[in-house]
């Protein structure tokens, strides 16, 4: 029996790209049922981040045209990553295997194919991965490459050069339901659930139109959010060196009667001075790190809801055969 395949995909803004994106996801989709590796029930499923612009009308005329096409509209933008989740979650229990990713087309769809035949040698999740960052400028490259391998020291295990084109067996996304994450970073959650995995190395191309959603100052947040999120390395780390600056200090203090008894004291109101803004320097960066913590327990204890769909475009039709 083939297996459906739904293509989830965020939407924030996109009407620049949506028209072509659709054009060749949809020729993409054709292609495989007709070649028969997945059935003709598999689906292209827009989710409509609270966008500004024309998206959710085009989702909606996209749909009218076609039933390969649906649509989930959340009631207010949440996200890029409570986004995807909206729609991996709302999608689950209508596919065998969902794929998500970005809507402006530099994901290469070819990749799909691969994504394909390891989820038929048996593997639960595939992750599309980068080959390389040719087309990022240098201080993005470097960047990048720089965060992987922190991530990766702090004890985060996630995919090197992945984003979010990957491949997820309904068994997987089930999994995925069972964490309650408030500040989502999928791409640190999906490697937690196990399940076997492989990778499907692609060519990433230039956005096909449009703006990027992800400027500096979000590209920060969001690997901040990621960093705090999954480990609790850096906690540890502040308190290695507060016992390594205690020790220093008992050290210190020890010199400092035994110069005094001595009688070589030295009064230097320069290292004094140094000394309170080094440590009052590391007070201050302790608290914002432990306070960082604090404030996501906070959020926790409130449940809110990582989304809420307002409304969700599917074939009637295929629901009644199902």
């Amino acid at each position: 029996m083939m297996q459906k395949l739904y293509l989830v995909i965020p939407c924030y803004n996109e009407e620049e790209v949506l028209p072509e994106t659709s054009k060749q996801l949809r020729a993409k989709m054709e292609t495989l049922m007709a070649a028969g590796k997945i059935s003709k029930e598999s689906r292209i499923v827009f989710v409509n981040d609270g966008s500004k612009d024309r998206t959710w009308e085009i989702i909606e005329s996209l749909h009218k045209e076609n039933p390969l096409f649906q649509g989930i509209k959340l009631s207010r933008n949440k996200g890029h990553q409570n986004a995807l989740l909206a729609g991996l979650m709302t999608v689950k229990e209508h596919c065998d295997m969902a794929i998500s990713m970005d809507a402006d087309l530099q994901d290469d769809i070819d990749a799909i194919d691969g994504m394909l035949e390891k989820y038929a040698e048996g593997c639960d999740i595939v992750y599309g991965v980068r080959n390389a960052r040719d087309t990022d400028t240098a201080f993005k490259r470097k960047t990048a490459e720089g965060y992987y391998k922190v991530m990766r020291l702090l004890g985060a295990d996630i995919v090197y050069n992945h984003a979010d084109y990957r491949l997820m067996s309904k068994r997987a996304l089930d999994g995925l339901e069972q964490f309650k994450e408030v500040n989502l970073f999928l791409r640190g959650v999906v490697p937690m659930i196990g399940y076997k995995s492989d990778k499907v190395y692609y060519a990433r191309k230039e956005r096909f139109a449009g703006e990027s959603k992800y400027p500096l100052k979000k590209m920060l947040a969001f690997a901040w959010e990621g960093l705090t999120s999954l480990s609790v390395k850096p906690i540890r780390m502040i308190m290695t060196l507060g016992s390594a600056i205690f020790l220093v200090s008992i050290a210190m203090l020890i010199y400092s009667l035994v110069r005094h008894a001595m009688g070589a004291t030295l009064v230097g109101w320069t290292s004094t001075v140094v000394s309170i803004w080094a440590i009052g320097g590391l007070q201050l960066l302790a608290i914002g790190i432990i306070g960082e913590y604090i404030g996501k327990v906070y959020l926790e204890t409130k449940q809110r809801p990582k989304f809420i769909v307002e409304e969700y475009l599917k074939d009637e039709d295929a629901e009644k055969k199902n």
